[in-house]
């Protein structure tokens, strides 16, 4: 039984399945990410191909340095902005009440865009109180659709702060989430507040070393379907009705990632998944590690 908020149908523009936020509106489990994109011009060619291919879901960050590619990437595509849906995170230096609303428009500038489908505070440091005050005026005023937490899972109390004093609560939770990291817990308090778990590092990430792909476990499942471990990773992340985001800016990996809705696994393939879990985290750096680095993060304009 998945641990999220229920999917829908996918819609006849692309096979990807949506599911429907606590504020209503529906959006695509599955997506591109852009973390580690080494550059405007590459990210760019890499979300133009990926809509064309059926994406319907970028997420991004200003702290990724590539927003104006993606930006580029939507226009180059030819897919009408409506059926895109776009996130983009705030970063710790940008928090305060009137610091944000400053740097949402900004990011608007640099995205090229008139609104945000998802927009995140990045990091749970600083003042992000003031932060999620800037970003439910930005929703009033029609420049953000649907706001999210990313990376609330260092502490429970983060995450309680957050839904104390949120007018508008948060509709997605973003986490590292894959098969050997499934943080049951997690997604049991976020489904309990009708919230949608997304997964960054789907697949493991860089820091894993490819340790998924090598699971033997998982490379059976992927004999039997004729497919590869990372699409049958892929596609346990969907029948778990979690949102993933994998990386790429190749495009035969681009399009491997979502040729994963023409194959089911089945209950015993979805037992033994599961089975896997041991809540191995691949990216562990502690709190304070990472908020030292994270307040040295160099931003671009």
């Amino acid at each position: 039984m998945a641990l999220c908020i229920a999917a829908i149908t996918a819609t006849a523009q692309s096979p990807v399945p949506y599911a429907e936020l606590n504020n209503g509106l529906k959006m695509p489990l599955f997506g591109i990410g852009t973390y580690q994109d080494p550059g405007d011009s590459i990210t760019a060619d890499a979300v133009s191909f990926a809509l064309k291919n059926g994406y319907r879901h970028i997420d991004t960050a200003h702290a990724y340095g590539i927003e104006r590619g993606v930006g580029q990437g939507i226009k180059d595509s030819g897919v009408p902005r409506e059926e895109i849906w776009l996130t983009s995170k705030i970063w710790p230096s940008e928090y305060g009440e009137g610091k944000t609303t400053e740097a949402i428009d900004k990011m608007l500038g640099r995205l090229g865009v008139d609104y945000i489908d998802l927009l995140y505070v990045h990091q749970p440091m600083g003042d992000w109180r003031g932060a999620w005050r800037d970003m439910e005026k930005a929703v009033e005023a029609g420049k953000v659709r649907s706001l999210g937490i990313s990376n609330f899972d260092a502490a429970d109390s983060l995450y309680n702060a957050v839904m104390e004093f949120a007018k508008i609560k948060p509709a997605v939770f973003q986490i590292e989430c894959h098969p050997y990291a499934q943080r049951l817990e997690w997604r049991k308090r976020a489904a309990a507040d009708n919230i949608q778990v997304e997964c960054w590092f789907p697949l493991g990430g860089a820091m894993s070393n490819g340790a998924l792909f090598k699971d033997p476990t998982i490379m059976e499942i992927a004999e039997a379907h004729g497919k590869t471990p990372a699409q049958i990773i892929l596609r346990w992340h969907i029948q778990e009705g979690l949102s993933a985001i994998p990386g790429a800016t190749d495009h035969g990996y681009i399009t491997e990632n979502i040729n994963i809705f023409d194959f089911e696994l089945t209950p015993e393939e979805m037992a033994a998944m599961r089975a896997l879990n041991k809540e191995q985290r691949f990216f562990n750096m502690n709190y304070k590690e990472a908020e030292q680095f994270m307040l040295n993060w160099k931003m671009d304009d």
